[in-house]
């Protein structure tokens, strides 16, 4: 019996359909954007351990250290009380390819494809989750966290969705 890895897109969705527009205190809000890039590292930790086509498992691999460095600058600004300023303030284009991309569990024989169309819709999970995050708290200070987080996560997907029309889009 093949595995398989599910999105782990669980938390964004509880998290989301139990919030409302509920906005936090700051260190709740860091603490809810802490767990959404655990999760989302979990989710290319357990893909990386089944995938085994090379491409593909670079691809998550680099995937997995974004999560992971959102979450030591999260848990950093935990600790110090206070964000550091980014470069990137609003949300970049993305071509929505997530909407066309079925989504699909990895399994062992996925390919780069797979792969990049798994992240696109983990990327696109995570700028939904900030996003309805950053509407409920607007005005108030951690919204603007909240909207850096969707411009850093829309960075990550227009690089995912940009690789795919290069790789994978044929002109008309």
């Amino acid at each position: 019996m093949l595995k398989k890895v599910n999105f782990y897109t669980q938390f964004a969705e509880e998290t989301m359909s139990q919030q409302g527009d509920v906005c936090y205190t700051f260190e709740a809000a860091l603490e809810m954007a802490i767990n959404m890039e655990n999760d989302g590292f979990r989710g290319y930790i357990d893909a990386l351990r089944i995938v085994k086509s090379k491409q593909a498992r670079e691809l998550l691999k680099e995937a997995a250290l974004d999560e992971l460095a959102h979450k030591y600058e999260l848990e950093k600004a935990l600790i110090d009380g206070h964000t550091a300023e980014g470069a990137l303030e609003k949300p970049l284009p993305t071509m929505n390819l997530d909407a066309v991309l079925a989504k699909r569990e990895l399994t062992p024989n996925s390919d780069v494809r797979e792969a990049l169309a798994y992240s696109i819709h983990m990327e696109h999970s995570a700028i939904a989750f900030y996003r309805k995050m950053a509407a409920a708290c607007a005005g108030a200070p951690m919204a603007k966290l909240m909207e850096r987080l969707v411009a850093d996560e829309s960075r990550h997907l227009q690089q995912l969705e940009d690789m795919y029309e290069d790789h994978y889009m044929t002109e008309n």
